[in-house]
């Protein structure tokens, strides 16, 4: 257990004072001690203030697994530190990358009562975004940022179009279908995983179900937008340089 507690707070001071990790100098380690280090890095943000209001999904299309060499999908904490209501990502992020993804809100008896469009913006504290899926999960699965936009209907979510585009430029494509062949199919992919009290999902939360596109790096000044069906618009600015 100490070694759990050490890894995550290694974590967290690196994330709090903008350093990276070289992951290729950790001994490796198993998905289960992986989580256990996230809920103790959870655990240290919660002590500060920070609140659980949901969960994030991570490697649920193939796209995503495709680009950073992961085999499987992962789970991490939604936290309400990590909404962004400005439209502009933090200057604290250090290699900030941008998903365009679908996010759920559950009811009273956790059915999905809402869908909204949503970027997610992912922040490894790995070099470079080197790491392993354990690595990965230990760190939260990169969560950093979320904007909740547009509300979407239900139905057919698997359908919707998806693009994202940095500066007009379309940079990525897909469909809701990418996240596990339906974004309530990996809801219920997490409800079935998810074990621990810490992490079980709770009336209100919201889920946000997964990259639908390769994630895209986001420099200073850049402008970022997710559009869904024909004109459902998420945007992000880049942060400003850190000073």
């Amino acid at each position: 257990m100490d070694q759990v507690r050490a890894l995550a707070a290694e974590i967290d001071s690196a994330h709090r004072e903008r350093r990276l990790l070289d992951g290729a100098a950790q001994a490796p380690f198993d998905l289960r001690w992986a989580y256990a280090v996230q809920r103790e890095l959870t655990a240290a943000r919660i002590s500060r203030g920070a609140r659980r209001v949901g969960a994030k999904l991570g490697y649920t299309s193939q796209a995503m697994r495709e680009q950073m060499r992961i085999e499987a999908p992962n789970h991490g904490p939604l936290l309400d530190t990590m909404r962004i209501t400005d439209g502009r990502i933090p200057a604290s992020m250090v290699q900030p990358r941008v998903e365009p993804e679908i996010a759920i809100a559950l009811g009273p008896d956790l059915r999905p009562v809402a869908a909204y469009a949503a970027l997610e913006v992912v922040d490894s504290v790995w070099l470079d975004y080197r790491f392993t899926l354990e690595l990965n999960t230990a760190d939260g699965s990169s969560a950093a940022g979320v904007v909740i936009g547009p509300m979407l209907f239900l139905d057919a979510l698997d359908a919707l179009p998806v693009r994202l585009l940095r500066n007009g430029e379309t940079v990525g494509q897909g469909t809701g279908a990418a996240a596990m062949g339906h974004p309530l199919r990996a809801l219920e992919w997490l409800m079935a995983t998810v074990g621990d009290d810490d992490d079980r999902l709770r009336p209100g939360d919201v889920v946000i179900t997964g990259g639908l596109t390769a994630a895209v790096p986001i420099e200073p000044g850049d402008v970022v937008e997710g559009v869904f069906g024909a004109s459902h618009t998420v945007r992000l600015r880049g942060r400003e340089s850190h000073g």
